[in-house]
């Protein structure tokens, strides 16, 4: 048997440095436009990724299940109601066990504490798909998205609209690796995790009033109010997020070339209004897509390292 080295795991924006994520928004473009121009690659031939959903998902399972299959690879789909993760078996013994059969585990949960006791435990790199505190994943999709149509953000500001949630806590994230102002316009109650946001408030600030924080921004991106999990607060929450909806007269107060970004999926009408979603400097198609070849670039990283098999 090979020995066996330690794992390089991805919970958040974190765990890789800026060189790094660099690198790997590039090798993702390479790998979209080889992909497009039809080249067959395939550095994961035999590979399996689990992929553990404890939250739903379109967007998610599709572009990792893709991705593994241009790869060459295989990716499994888990739910608690198919598995013992289920039936309270504990996350040490499922990473253990896990982690002898697969190459890599995609986690998608609640709790970023669970995510991290997983990879404590697991003899290989583990991938968080999304959790209530963090989504690094889009935020690939996000930054390659920025660099194709408009190059480096470094010294640009972007504008995040809506609750201080997971999506928020990683573009603070990115703001402090990819070098960038971040601007947050939330309702009083519902801003970011403190802990988060103060290594960054070199970078980032809360901004009450949204037309002065849209002010010249380079890049708006938004949220929907309820996240899952949050659906029984829909009605609270539209009240208080009705004056934080990006639209046109928004869009208009920041630079005449910004873009516009959301994770998806959309609400039309309430975040967002589909004259913003639907426009030229909307790119949340590219955005969406870019899920698949950043994830690929991701994984090609993780799995294809000296020292990993």
């Amino acid at each position: 048997m090979a020995e066996h080295t330690e794992p390089r795991h991805f919970l958040t924006l974190l765990d890789l440095s800026r060189k790094e994520l660099y690198q790997l928004i590039r090798r993702a473009t390479q790998l979209k436009e080889s992909w497009n121009n039809g080249e067959i690659y395939e550095p994961l031939k035999n590979r399996t990724l689990g992929m553990i959903f404890e939250k739903s998902s379109t967007r998610t399972r599709v572009s990792f299940e893709a991705g593994m299959a241009q790869f060459g690879g295989h990716a499994i789909f888990l739910s608690p109601r198919d598995t013992q993760l289920g039936r309270g078996e504990p996350i040490d013994d499922s990473a253990r066990v896990l982690s002898r059969m697969v190459d890599c585990v995609m986690i998608r949960t609640f709790e970023q504490d669970d995510l991290e006791r997983f990879a404590r435990f697991s003899r290989v790199p583990v991938i968080n798909g999304l959790t209530d505190m963090y989504h690094p994943l889009q935020l690939l999709a996000d930054m390659q998205t920025w660099f194709e149509h408009r190059g480096d953000i470094a010294g640009r500001t972007v504008l995040w609209v809506g609750d201080g949630n997971n999506m928020c806590h990683s573009y603070i994230n990115a703001a402090r690796q990819f070098d960038f102002r971040l601007r947050i316009a939330c309702p009083v109650g519902y801003e970011p995790s403190a802990e988060v946001l103060a290594p960054a408030a070199d970078r980032c600030e809360i901004v009450r009033d949204v037309m002065q924080a849209a002010s010249g921004a380079d890049l708006i991106v938004t949220d929907v109010w309820a996240s899952m999990g949050q659906e029984g607060e829909q009605d609270q929450r539209a009240q208080l997020f009705a004056g934080y909806q990006v639209n046109d007269r928004l869009m208009a107060q920041a630079s005449p070339d910004a873009l516009f970004m959301h994770c998806l999926p959309a609400h039309r009408g309430e975040e967002v209004t589909a004259s913003v979603i639907d426009h030229a400097n909307s790119v949340v198609w590219d955005e969406a897509e870019n899920r698949m070849h950043s994830q690929k670039a991701l994984l090609e990283f993780l799995l294809t390292r000296p020292g990993r098999r």
